[in-house]
């Protein structure tokens, strides 16, 4: 038996890199996982074929996060396919970097779109419709507590990511909710890739286990976090980046 039988996940941005890792760790332990995506359905549809190829349960649902009709279309598909919800994990992002005097509009908005307002309506519909006894993993990035140049955006809403975890773990405690955050390092995504060479150099050399993360060095975690064993870890913002912030 997994930890995670009988149990219903949300993975969002499930179709590679963290996500994928995630979707798979999650349905290994036995959770039936809905695999969200935006464009890459092929991509999607592989997780999903492996899932089910190793005897797991899995749906690929299309949504982007940063409008709240498709979230709460994405959370529909996943009540009428499996009539619950235990797991959420506000895996979404956007990416963009730059110094702070070329940072435009557009991609101000787009950031906060998906980093913050998908979290939020993430957070809120899972408030409404999981099972009590509930989990709800965010990511946030050691670009909040290392700041780099160029990455200024991006960490603030990965900060607005640590304190509405803290906010939403207390509004959702008295339903047996939990909500924490991972402190998320350098890891082989092709997200990660979008980081200058030289600065992953230099993460990866300033690591504690001089190496960057793979994808599913975080699935791990993700699983720890929502099963029972877990149970009493609520509001925390825990590192998952090879020790990285201890120098």
């Amino acid at each position: 038996m997994g930890k995670l039988d009988q149990k219903v996940a949300i993975v969002t941005g499930a179709s590679r890199g963290i996500g994928a890792a995630v979707a798979r760790r999650l349905a290994a332990e036995g959770a039936s996982v809905i695999v969200n995506y935006v464009n890459n359905a092929e991509a999607a549809a592989a997780v999903v074929g492996a899932i089910q190829g190793a005897g797991g349960a899995a749906l690929a649902v299309r949504a982007d996060v940063a409008d709240e009709s498709q979230v709460q279309a994405l959370f529909a598909a996943a009540l009428e396919r499996y009539g619950r919800l235990d797991v959420l994990v506000n895996n979404a992002a956007a990416f963009g970097s730059g110094p702070l005097e070329q940072v435009d509009r557009a991609l101000f908005q787009r950031l906060v779109d998906v980093n913050i307002w998908g979290l939020v309506v993430g957070c809120r519909l899972a408030g409404r419709h999981m099972t009590p006894g509930g989990r709800i993993i965010n990511f946030s990035s050691i670009g909040v507590h290392k700041g780099f140049a160029g990455g200024g955006l991006y960490a603030a809403t990965k900060a607005a990511v640590e304190s509405l975890t803290r906010t939403a773990a207390t509004e959702l405690a008295p339903r047996d909710i939990t909500v924490n955050a991972l402190i998320i390092g350098q890891v082989a995504t092709d997200m990660g890739a979008e980081v200058p060479p030289k600065m992953r150099q230099q993460i990866a050399s300033q690591t504690l286990l001089r190496k960057i993360g793979r994808p599913e060095d975080v699935g791990g975690v993700v699983a720890f976090l929502a099963s029972e064993d877990a149970q009493w870890v609520t509001g925390q913002t825990l590192g998952v980046n090879g020790g990285y912030l201890m120098r």
